[in-house]
């Protein structure tokens, strides 16, 4: 009627000024997000990132958007507040390059999503969407609720949302469930007070024994092979923090000797994880503290080693890089930064040539206590969604440049006292973690250099099969490419005419089965490729045919079966190739006219194939 069509129009309209604000929010929004280094993901604040870009792309899509737009908000957004926040136009490019990346993928999504979205209504009773396919959408295609509720209602339907709720709830507890054999020291742990931290400057120490727990429970005594938790006063044993791993070493005394296996922090009492392998300890008694140096120092050096990295990888790729992540052990490194493209070979080198270049000139680390505030007028590097105190620890080190040295971070780890002491830096690996997150893992010292000397082990093995010179190793592998590229040119050419040879001879074995020229055979050695340049051989010489031709290579059959166009109404060969596929335990399809499969060589294979004419017959002639 005309008074619906009326409301209808007025509602449209109501709608329109609220989709132009939520396009302009979103818009500010998403591009100071990303400006931060945050970056579109599926977990923590990349997926909120997430969900706001694909809110914004539905809302210009309701007032008539077409095709990828919500990037070019960007400029207008610059003209705006470009001058009070320049990260907008220094970052412009990256900014809408990931926002028309996730247009581009959520109009994939959307796509994907609706097309379940209509399975699932054209088989629905009633007029309630259930739970379940309301979370699938959501859980698997980044379908927010209110996105099929919207489309539901256009349809006069509604969602069941007390049936969405029941799988979310279900998807918590299973996320609960995975991370349930995690210690929570937390809700073990209850000391009032903080551990005195010690460790800066040595690796041992003395501390007075404040809290024992043995199975989640606070006891005043635990004895030898007991598993425990030690909380002390005072330690110098270093626990879990900003990537760096806790410590490991022993606690001792006259009464038994507590071999400590990880130290992490609950609160500020730091907890020392571990085993009573002699005696017993008891509340209240003084140990002394003794963390394993040789690994304390190898941590250490690759802590150092990470910041060295941090400041490279900004250098080398831009100052877009921020770190997502990271762990510092004793063995490696490991880093992770935003970045949307791999790091080239070329650009690994370089970050190692300028990370040596400030582990060579061997420059004092320093480190000092600053507000806040004073932190940041000196140029430290702070991590995005960070919460900092009051008074926070800056620690700098590497060259001074215009009154800066190299590399400036707020971090309350353990480092080097010079940069020399990293002794040398290599990386060993880089890839992609997740969506515009890299990932380098490096080693130094004799790690460093161990993976030096095996990258030197292998080309000299490498020289030896080759019989070069060290100098020659490229020349001499490009030659056997070169040459291994044209022997295998060859080798298909001469397969090709072997091919051409062996279907001549097979045009020998041709029958006629219910009036249709027919060719069942098996040949042997011969791998699927060849196989394939086979069939067509005999193909050329049979066109109006069923040819099917079962090829063993070592333990494997291959199998194809074409059938002349003419005759796929009586007989498939997709058909053919199925069944073959049942009785030898293999699979396989294709098209009326042609199909391949394969099987694992067995007895079966020439009894299913002598009997094959005896199947086509029947299936030709019903």
């Amino acid at each position: 009627s005309q008074s619906e069509a009326d409301a209808q129009a007025k509602g449209a309209a109501a709608d329109y000024p609220a989709s132009l604000k939520v396009v302009a929010d979103h818009a500010r929004s998403c591009c100071f997000l990303i400006a931060d280094g945050v970056n579109p993901s599926n977990e923590g604040r990349g997926y909120v990132l997430r969900r706001i870009i694909r809110r914004a792309v539905r809302h210009g899509n309701k007032l008539g958007a077409t095709g990828s737009f919500f990037h070019k908000m960007l400029q207008p957004l610059i003209d705006v507040m470009g001058a009070a926040y320049p990260e907008l136009e220094a970052n412009k490019a990256r900014i809408e390059a990931q926002l028309l990346k996730e247009e581009e993928q959520f109009a994939k999504t959307l796509e994907q999503g609706l097309k379940l979205l209509e399975g699932e209504l054209a088989n629905l009773k009633g007029s309630v969407i259930a739970g379940e396919t309301v979370f699938k959408l959501y859980d698997t295609y980044g379908f927010p609720t209110d996105l099929t509720a919207d489309i539901a209602r256009e349809r006069d339907l509604t969602i069941d949302e007390a049936g969405f709720e029941v799988e979310m709830a279900a998807q918590r507890q299973r996320a609960r469930d995975a991370g349930k054999f995690a210690v929570d020291y937390n809700s073990i742990v209850k000391v009032e007070g903080e551990t005195q931290f010690d460790g800066y400057d040595a690796t041992q120490g003395q501390g007075q024994i404040i809290a024992l727990y043995k199975d989640g429970e606070q006891v005043d005594e635990v004895v030898e092979g007991d598993e425990a938790l030690i909380v002390l006063n005072q330690t110098p044993f270093y626990a879990e923090s900003g990537g760096q791993v806790g410590d490991t070493g022993i606690l001792k005394n006259e009464t038994g000797i507590f071999e400590v296996q990880d130290t992490k922090k609950s609160g500020g009492a730091f907890v020392h994880q571990g085993i009573v392998t002699v005696g017993s300890l008891k509340a209240s008694q003084s140990v002394e503290a003794a963390v394993k140096a040789d690994l304390r120092a190898a941590t250490a050096r690759n802590h150092s080693a990470t910041h060295l990295l941090h400041a490279a990888l900004r250098q080398v790729l831009g100052a877009h890089v921020q770190q997502k992540g990271s762990l510092v052990a004793s063995e490696l490194l490991r880093f992770d930064f935003a970045n949307d493209q791999p790091v080239t070979f070329a650009q690994l080198q370089e970050i190692e040539r300028i990370v040596n270049r400030e582990v060579i000139a061997n420059t004092a680390v320093s480190t000092e206590l600053l507000d806040i505030d004073a932190a940041k007028e000196k140029g430290a590097m702070m991590l995005f969604g960070e919460k900092y105190g009051d008074e926070v620890r800056v620690l700098s080190m590497g060259s001074v440049i215009e009154e800066q040295n190299f590399s400036i971070e707020l971090c309350g780890g353990i480092h080097v006292k010079r940069t020399g002491d990293i002794g040398l830096f290599k990386i060993t690996s880089e890839g992609g973690v997740a969506a515009g997150v890299r990932r380098i893992e490096a080693v130094t010292g004799v790690k460093a250099v161990e993976a030096a000397q095996k990258a030197d082990r292998d080309i000299h093995a490498i020289n030896d099969l080759l019989k070069a010179q060290k100098d020659q190793t490229v020349e001499k592998v490009e030659s056997l490419a070169s040459t291994a590229s044209s022997l295998q040119k060859q080798i298909e050419q001469l397969n090709q005419k072997l091919a051409s040879f062996q279907a001549a001879e097979l045009l020998s074995q041709v029958q006629t089965v219910a009036g249709r020229a027919t060719l069942i055979t098996t040949v042997q050695n011969t791998d699927a490729k060849s196989l394939r340049s086979l069939h067509d051989g005999v193909k050329s010489k049979l066109e109006n045919a069923v040819i099917v031709i079962a090829a063993v290579d070592g333990d494997k059959v291959s199998l194809i079966a074409s059938v002349a166009k003419a005759f796929t109404a009586a007989v498939k060969a997709g058909d053919i190739i199925k069944h073959l596929g049942q009785e030898l335990g293999g699979k396989g399809g294709g098209k009326p006219d042609l199909a391949q499969g394969g099987a694992p060589l067995n007895d079966k294979l020439a009894p299913v194939m002598a009997s094959l004419t005896a199947w086509l017959e029947q299936k030709q002639q019903g």
